[in-house]
């Protein structure tokens, strides 16, 4: 099944099962960190992937799917945590499961990431764990770079606040 293809200068032809191998861990990762479960990260997952079934977009490039791809996971984790649903329910662990790659490094580190408010831990993701630059995650968040770098600065003394003087921020 053919989709999200590209008619423009560099094309970029993937069918579903090869963006999901491509970015589906990516788009978890990113997914988890917003909503600190994994049960709704799967299901953020899912609906971008639907997204872009139903949507079929044109992509420039690479960099370009990727970047729609991220705005889109952001867009439907905003959107599952703004539900009615998830106002008026209790979380079953606050907390969210750790993944596999953060329980094989440094949980304290990512407990603390993931205790960071949701703008803040959104912006430590795509800065550290995408390589995003300031200007991109600007873009990708809808917002201006000088904000990116407060929300960055602001992390990082937070966790510097919360790791004590273990780790190198």
């Amino acid at each position: 099944m053919e989709t999200c293809m590209q008619e423009g200068p560099t094309p970029v032809n993937n069918d579903l099962d090869a963006l999901f191998a491509t970015y589906g861990d990516m788009i978890y990762r990113l997914a988890l960190v917003r909503t600190r479960s994994a049960a709704d990260a799967e299901d953020v997952v899912q609906e971008v992937f639907l997204r872009c079934l139903k949507n079929n977009p044109s992509f420039e490039s690479a960099e370009h799917q990727k970047a729609w791809l991220l705005k889109v996971t952001l867009n439907c984790s905003k959107s599952l945590l703004g539900s009615a649903f998830r106002r008026h329910s209790v979380p079953e662990n606050a907390m969210g499961e750790l993944p596999v790659e953060a329980e094989e490094t440094d949980s304290t580190v990512y407990d603390a990431v993931s205790r960071l408010p949701e703008k803040y831990r959104t912006a430590i993701h795509l800065y550290y764990y995408e390589s995003y630059s300031v200007k991109e995650i600007a873009k990708i968040m809808r917002t201006t770079e000088s904000t990116v770098k407060s929300w960055l600065h602001r992390a990082r003394g937070m966790l510097k606040d919360a790791l004590g003087g273990d780790y190198e921020v």
